[in-house]
Parts: C-alpha cells; structure tokens; sequence
C-alpha cells in the first residue's frame, strides 16, 4: 500500500552537511509528520548548523519537526558513539518510522591505478570510513531500536553505478560502493521486516565522463522520496536514478 508522508519518523542522515545529504535533509523535512526528528550527522558543525537553523524556521520545524545535529568523524569509534547516543536520546514513544540514510563517504583517490596502491594504512583508512563506519552505524542503530509492533524501519544505502561497474583509476571508490552494497543485499536477506534501498542518485557522473548526464541533487533526491513514499521497491534492491 502507498503511503504519502513518511510517518511521525526519527530520521537519522549521515553527510547531511551539503550535497546530496544537505538535499535529502530538505525533503524528508517536508514528509514527516509534526513532532519527527531529524538527527544530522557530518564533520563540519558550521555548515550543519546552517541547515539546522534553515530547518527549524521552515514550515516544518514551525509545527513541530525537531532538528538535531552531531558533529562526529564517522571513521572513529567515538564518532559513530555520539550518533547512536544522540539517536537514542531523541526517539519517544509516540514515533513510529526509524529511517537510517547511509550517505557520508567520500571519493578517495582518483587518479591512481590498482598498482600503486602499495600502503595498506592509506586504504584502511579509506575503507573505515566508507564500509567499516557504514556497516556498524547500521548494526548499531538496528539495536539500539529492535523490531516491535508499530515500528517501521527503513535503512537507506547511497550507492553508485561504481557498485556494479568498474572504471579505470577510480578502484577506492569501486570497490568501497561494491562492498557497502553487499552489505545491505545481505541486510535485507537476513531481516526480513527492514526495508532496505540501495539508490544510486547518480551525483558521481559529472566526475566521470562515460557516466553520462548529470540530473541536480534536488531532481534525484525527488525521485528518492517518491520511491520511499510509494514504497513497492524488493527489499536490498539497487535502484538508479536513471532507471526512474
């Protein structure tokens, strides 16, 4: 069954700060019902901060939508601590929708070929950051709110054609989007009552010339919302952009 708002929801964006993350912040803003929470999460407390404030004047934070922000290093363990507390902190009783967006990550090195990735430090650290941080944020939010009758709860993986297809110089971010990827396919095979999405807004294609068009972060993130709203997506699905 279709549903037209995306509940009275605890809403928890990882890389909320701009982009894509500041955009998703924006709509589901607007698809919450009054007295949602939004957690936003990212590095740069001013820009968070920014948007906070934006959100607490719009027409949703005047009727009730609260708006916290975590500024935290997702690479560290005291980082994904601080997110989990600040998540828990928030939620009450009469919310009825978890909703986790798996955005923050970053594009790594790419200019380099698979050989001259010889220092194992320099890709531990990428890794932590867009698979390890991603794969326990998830495992720890799941049990910070188990499943219970009238809950719902949706985790959504921003993923990439990157995923799927490899492309010259480009193997840090391939091979960390493969594995994060795998991850929620995984997710969604074991917990059968999550809905999972892995979407592909498609940002990564002005980097890349064989990409192809580029759409906005404001024309993706609309589509997004309308895959969650109408809500007939298979569970771990990946689904891109360009195939809306």
């Amino acid at each position: 069954a279709e549903c037209r708002d995306l509940g009275r929801a605890l809403c928890i964006i990882t890389g909320a700060s701009r982009g894509f993350g500041q955009t998703i912040a924006r709509n589901m803003s607007r698809l919450v019902k009054p007295g949602s929470v939004l957690v936003l999460v990212a590095r740069s407390g001013d820009d968070l901060r920014a948007l906070q404030a934006e959100l607490a004047e719009s027409e949703a934070g005047r009727v009730g939508l609260v708006v916290e922000c975590v500024v935290a290093d997702l690479g560290q363990p005291d980082g994904l601590e601080a997110v989990v507390r600040r998540s828990q902190e928030s939620f009450s009783e009469d919310l009825d929708h978890i909703i986790l967006v798996n955005n923050a990550a970053s594009l790594g090195d790419v200019s380099r070929y698979v050989k001259s990735f010889t220092n194992m430090a320099e890709v531990d650290s990428y890794l932590s950051l867009n698979v390890t941080s991603s794969l326990c944020l998830t495992a720890s939010i799941l049990q910070a709110f188990p499943q219970c009758p009238g809950l719902r709860r949706t985790v959504i993986n921003i993923t990439s054609l990157c995923a799927l297809q490899p492309f010259r110089s480009w193997v840090l971010y391939c091979t960390g989007k493969a594995a994060r990827e795998m991850i929620f396919r995984v997710l969604a095979e074991e917990e059968p009552d999550l809905r999972v999405l892995n979407y592909s807004p498609g940002e990564e294609r002005s980097l890349h010339s064989s990409l192809g068009q580029l759409l906005t972060c404001e024309e993706s993130c609309a589509k997004l919302m309308k895959v969650l709203l109408d809500d007939n997506y298979t569970s771990g699905a990946h689904i891109d952009i360009y195939d809306l």
